[in-house]
């Protein structure tokens, strides 16, 4: 028997989108001093000859900002679940002055890890113009490498952060919601989905695993329940691709109660919006929210760009072994480097 929590989710990551419509509630400015000692610490790592992630914190030390980004990794862990700096001019910034910037912010953050077969530690959210028919994911094509839209769901580590290096002609826009909110409305009105939600399913990893074609080795839960915390993970396609490489596909019930977190996490008094500027960092808890991305129209001279980094907690939540290990890697492991 799974363990389903029956009483709601009390946390400061319960939230709905009418809390933070104020973005000056929820957008750190980056003052001109701190933005000082970015470029200080990132001028001394490249002048040693260390790349940008092969350092740690101890190798980027920054005077003042450092307590800032101590308290927004408390807001990330045990606040909201969400940060966002913004105050970068990324037009100052060759490649690798600016992912070393960047790396060296996430350093105080966590750690990182892999996110993709080829081992990067920071990928491009771009377009790369992969070709397929129909839908990217039987094709083993992760959406963020098109243009189109990408629903709400969450990533394969604790946070994933994101660098805006180039915001798209158009479209392209964030939204986040607060998946522990999402559990409460579940509860609520349709208490008799949470069994399939918290038993889980078999994923299909769409190239993320150990193979190109492989499925998750075990049930992954969309809600886990352990150690006194809730945790969510979700991604509505690769749950349905997995049941039907698995098994005849999703159960009547199983089904209705994925449409329905679906269903719920477009709403707009759950999804809270967000513009990326160049220069903007957001950071993500996937444990407690879902985050998703509007279809964007590009400049063919200006491209949209993000730089992507997947991050592991130093001090992690507590997580059930099925639930933590996501990609068949183990407990919090990154993407199999495959030759």
């Amino acid at each position: 028997m799974v363990d389903i929590l029956r009483e709601p989710i009390e946390d400061p990551a319960v939230w709905k989108a009418e809390r933070f419509r104020d973005p000056t509630d929820w957008i750190y400015p980056l003052a001109p001093a701190q933005i000082a000692e970015l470029e200080t610490a990132a001028g001394e790592v490249i002048a040693s000859g260390k790349t940008a992630f092969g350092i740690s914190r101890e190798d980027f030390p920054l005077p003042t900002l450092a307590a800032v980004l101590d308290d927004q990794l408390d807001v990330l862990e045990n606040g909201r679940g969400f940060i966002f700096m913004r105050g970068l001019d990324v037009t100052r910034y060759d490649a690798v002055t600016l992912q070393t910037i960047y790396w060296g912010i996430c350093s105080y953050l966590g750690v990182g890890i892999s996110q993709n077969p080829q081992g990067e530690l920071m990928s491009g959210v771009t377009d790369y113009g992969d070709e397929f028919e129909g839908d990217p994911y039987v094709s083993n094509i992760r959406l963020h490498r098109t243009t189109h839209e990408i629903h709400p769901h969450t990533d394969s580590c604790d946070y994933v952060a994101l660098l805006c290096a180039q915001p798209a002609k158009s479209g392209g826009d964030s939204a986040v919601l607060s998946s522990l909110a999402l559990y409460n409305e579940v509860l609520a009105t349709h208490p008799e989905y949470l069994e399939p939600l918290c038993e889980g399913f078999h994923l299909d990893l769409v190239g993320k695993g150990s193979k190109a074609k492989e499925l998750s080795h075990h049930r992954i839960p969309v809600f886990s329940y352990f150690g006194g915390k809730m945790s969510a993970r979700f991604n509505k396609r690769q749950i349905e691709l997995g049941a039907e490489k698995a098994s005849d596909g999703l159960d009547p019930l199983s089904q209705a109660a994925i449409d329905y977190v679906r269903d719920v996490s477009m709403r707009d008094d759950f999804r809270l919006p967000m513009e990326f500027r160049a220069g903007d960092i957001q950071v993500l808890n996937n444990r407690v929210t879902f985050h998703a991305r509007t279809a964007f129209e590009d400049d063919p001279a200006a491209k949209r760009l993000l730089w992507r980094v997947w991050l592991n907690a130093r001090d992690p939540r507590p997580m059930a072994p099925e639930f933590a290990n996501q990609l068949n890697s183990g407990e919090r492991g990154g993407v199999t480097l495959r030759a």
